[in-house]
């Protein structure tokens, strides 16, 4: 079987996961990508072109099956599926769920869930009048990057986040007040299957930067997520929603389809026990998405967040251990010697720890430990 895989920049989730997936179920895979000397024997091909991957792969030959992982080529990837016949996702959710304006606007057209949001393009001019508090980001930003929480002054938020990203469209919307929580979804030809959800704790405000994740039982607002996804037309492979139980109920935040990341994707296999990258792959070759096990371990992530610029001093490295009955993994994403600045958003997270066993305080229990006697020391 071959597969073809779309990338960008290389991902854990892709070196660690997908690639040793894909060798297990027995495919010869060639990574496409505009970044070939990133990639181990890659080819070279503007991915973010529908047309130029739909010439490469006609090239190359025999596809059985294309697949991506990245946010940002969900829709071309689909594109490229369907012109040859393969099974993959409608590019047009897809494009729905990238785009956040499309998003709200599809869900309110469903009469799924009504949320004040706007789009200002590049020029538009800032609306007077909002209902504040809302919250402003990118249209089809990623890793809560430029997204603010504003409580007034919305032209002067919009003034400088334009600053950073000229000619990007911008979305303002309400703010959702309440519990965040998530819903990991995986489909086959026959719709989508619940894998589980995380309860997430955000940092401080106006940022929204995701310092955990912890595993959390299924509750009546999977079904409303789930309505969500119908409308949107998703339903097909691995899907990561984010969603607000708000006062008068759940609300979408966005839509990610592509399995969830910063090694929560990790985390979601260990906690289910099952080869999660595996069952994924599966789906785009044709296979039926297995059943889904009862769960009597716990989970969580910790993402080790900088709270000062500076030079990284000293750090753990990259590692498993046992603490008692948990199982708990290190991942380090910068190195000794690095210099650190403040960006106020995912991107100033140092490393991950995710943890598994049998019950939310022994899993407490374990990270505590670990992260007092391994500090990350920033100077």
């Amino acid at each position: 079987m071959r597969l073809y895989l779309t990338a960008l920049k290389p991902t854990d989730s892709v070196t660690d996961g997908f690639l040793p997936a894909a060798r297990a179920l027995g495919c010869e895979v060639t990574i496409l990508t505009d970044r070939p000397d990133e990639h181990p024997s890659a080819v070279r091909c503007d991915v973010r072109d529908p047309r130029a991957l739909i010439d490469t792969v006609e090239h190359l030959g025999s596809p059985d099956a294309i697949f991506s992982n990245s946010d940002h080529l969900q829709t071309e990837t689909a594109l490229a599926a369907a012109y040859f016949g393969l099974p993959g996702k409608d590019w047009r959710a897809c494009a729905a769920a990238k785009n956040k304006f499309l998003m709200r606007r599809r869900l309110q057209e469903a009469g799924v869930e009504q949320v004040f949001s706007l789009r200002l393009g590049p020029l538009d001019p800032v609306p007077a009048e909002v209902p504040y508090p809302v919250v402003l980001k990118p249209r089809e930003g990623v890793a809560s990057e430029d997204v603010l929480l504003v409580e007034s002054g919305l032209e002067r938020a919009v003034a400088e986040v334009r600053r950073r990203r000229p000619g990007e469209a911008l979305v303002v919307e309400e703010y959702l007040e309440g519990p965040l929580r998530t819903l990991e979804t995986l489909g086959d030809a026959g719709g989508p299957r619940v894998l589980g959800g995380f309860r997430t704790t955000l940092g401080a405000l106006p940022y929204f930067v995701e310092e955990r994740l912890d595993w959390a039982p299924a509750d009546e607002s999977h079904e409303h997520v789930l309505a969500a996804l119908r409308a949107l037309g998703v339903g097909f492979g691995a899907c990561h929603t984010e969603y607000v139980v708000t006062a008068a109920g759940p609300r979408i935040v966005e839509v990610n389809y592509r399995v969830i990341g910063d090694h929560c994707d990790f985390l979601l296999g260990d906690v289910l026990g099952v080869p999660i990258f595996e069952w994924i792959l599966g789906v785009y070759l044709g296979a039926p998405v297995p059943a889904v096990p009862e769960i009597s371990r716990f989970g969580a992530a910790v993402s080790l967040v900088a709270d000062r610029a500076g030079v990284i001093k000293d750090a753990p490295g990259h590692e498993s251990v046992e603490l008692g009955d948990v199982r708990l993994w290190h991942r380090p994403l910068r190195a000794v010697g690095e210099v650190v600045t403040l960006t106020r958003t995912n991107r100033d997270y140092l490393g991950v720890v995710r943890a598994v066993g049998p019950s939310p305080e022994r899993v407490d229990a374990a990270i505590e430990e670990y992260r007092a006697t391994r500090p990350w020391v920033v100077g």
